[in-house]
């Protein structure tokens, strides 16, 4: 089975998970503050923390920004269900915004003509998650220029992105956001097993987040309520969480990131290879924005499916039979048991209903071969015989 994703493990990753583990630190010790350096210092962003997930990142950024009870957030339906869960971690209500056709990705104009209308109705958010779907980042100068004129707060769910650059600079800078969130699962471009990490030019959100993922505890005296009592001494002032990443995956991570701008570049060999070899098959192939730099985390095509006497169903499962591991990002958020329970109406997300009915994510990952990729292309194009 060809995967969709797949980790690259180099002697050099298990070589410096080994260091850590015959170090004298295996959770709190130098390698998390290094990791994080390393990160803040190649997107170009003030302030990194290293958090177990990108789920953890999302949450103590939400948190951080203010987020509770009577709050509402908004974001894509087309992601993973945690760039909306997060919002209901804080008590706040969650709605969506539908997807522009061809970026996949939080549509500006959607987002616009509901702003506008919240505004008349009193129900403006307080944070808007653009997520970068496949690694392409949104169009977040116009989201910059809403947020500014509406007045919420910006998170951008970068889970796909590291590497990636919007308008020729790194996704991650904090140019038109306050806080963002990168991913290193597994699947992600680089990995540390689990973990993620969040990013913000605002040194007070910064502190506000770096309690939160530790419980709340400070050992900082300027922080504390009164004199410390010694040496030993902290305190909890903020109800935080256990969402530290250890030394072990920060050292992974470290290594990793030596590859990541090959990883990169790996990806979009792979990605015009495919979109010149597809360009005979009856499917729709991902359009690159022109101010975007995409990490290209996922490369998906769209069936046209009035040109094949198949379903998408029967592709997909021809694909799996073929030894292809195929998969799909994602199934529409609002379409969740749990989500539907509140209401949504899919006809007021047509562009989503539409991608989620021909969306196929065909394998892509650094260490692919040509040979690799020949046999998805072949398999497909039997799939689509009718």
């Amino acid at each position: 089975m060809i995967p969709y994703g797949r980790q690259d493990i180099t002697q050099d990753d298990v070589d410096a998970v080994v260091g850590v583990l015959q170090s004298d630190f295996l959770t709190q010790g130098p390698m998390v503050p290094r990791f994080e350096q390393q990160i803040a210092t190649h997107v170009g962003a003030s302030h990194a923390l290293a958090v177990n997930s990108a789920t953890s990142a999302l949450h103590i950024a939400c948190l951080a920004l203010g987020l509770g009870p009577g709050d509402r957030l908004w974001t894509s339906p087309v992601t993973f269900v945690a760039s909306a869960n997060c919002g209901l971690y804080c008590g706040a209500q969650v709605d969506f915004v539908d997807i522009d056709p061809r970026t996949y990705n939080l549509c500006p104009k959607a987002l616009a003509h509901k702003l506008e209308q919240a505004e008349l109705d009193g129900t403006l958010p307080k944070i808007v998650v653009a997520v970068h779907l496949c690694g392409q980042p949104c169009e977040m100068q116009k989201i910059h220029i809403l947020a500014k004129r509406f007045g919420f707060k910006v998170i951008e769910d970068a889970s796909h992105a590291i590497g990636g650059k919007y308008r020729g600079e790194f996704i991650g800078n904090g140019k038109f956001s306050d806080i963002t969130v990168f991913s290193f699962h597994p699947v992600k471009i680089i990995t540390t097993a689990e973990g993620g990490m969040v990013l913000t030019n605002d040194a007070e959100l910064a502190n506000k987040m770096a309690l939160l993922r530790s419980h709340g505890i400070t050992r900082d005296p300027m922080q504390m309520t009164h004199e410390s009592d010694g040496p030993w001494y902290y305190q909890q002032i903020d109800l935080g969480f256990n969402y530290r990443m250890t030394e072990l995956q920060a050292a992974l991570g470290i290594s990793q990131m030596e590859r990541l701008d090959h990883y990169i570049a790996r990806r979009h060999q792979l990605a015009e290879r495919y979109s010149e070899l597809l360009r005979a098959l009856p499917v729709t192939t991902p359009w690159q924005h022109p101010d975007s730099y995409s990490g290209l985390h996922l490369y998906v095509i769209r069936l046209k499916l009035d040109a094949i006497n198949k379903t998408h169903r029967q592709v997909f499962d021809s694909l799996r039979e073929q030894g292809i591991g195929v998969n799909l990002h994602y199934i529409p958020i609002y379409t969740q048991p749990f989500y539907a329970e509140m209401g949504f109406n899919p006809s007021d997300f047509p562009a989503s209903q539409s991608y989620y009915r021909e969306a196929i994510s065909i394998p892509m990952f650094q260490t692919m071969t040509d040979d690799q990729q020949d046999q998805v292309l072949a398999a497909l194009a039997e799939a689509l015989q009718a």
